[in-house]
């Protein structure tokens, strides 16, 4: 079953449209925010580490911003998550955590 706002109803034109536009900014910041997460993952240098760190926040928190506005406008759809499939998957990666080596730690 999909979670789905109603759809925001906008001309269908060979040109760009509104929601052509947001979808375009949200794949840019998808984009941007792996290259600094790989860039903070190579980083040495503290005080690079911590302005891209900055600005990696501020990229998740735009397009954060810009998935909810697609999703209040009815431009982007979720799955509902099967409740067996939930538990199965639960049940997996419990028995992961007991094979860590601090497994106390993790509840």
């Amino acid at each position: 079953m999909k979670v789905q706002n109603p759809e925001t109803q906008i001309p269908k034109t060979p040109q760009m449209n509104d929601r052509d536009f947001i979808n375009d900014m949200l794949s840019t910041e998808k984009y941007m925010s792996d290259g600094y997460c790989t860039f903070l993952n190579e980083a040495s240098h503290q005080h690079l580490y911590d302005e891209i760190l900055h600005i990696f926040t501020e990229t998740k928190n735009c397009q954060r911003e810009l998935f909810n506005l697609m999703f209040k406008k009815g431009w982007y759809a979720l799955e509902q998550a099967d409740q067996q499939k939930l538990q199965q998957s639960y049940q997996q990666f419990q028995g992961y955590a007991s094979q860590f080596p601090y497994n106390n730690m993790i509840q």
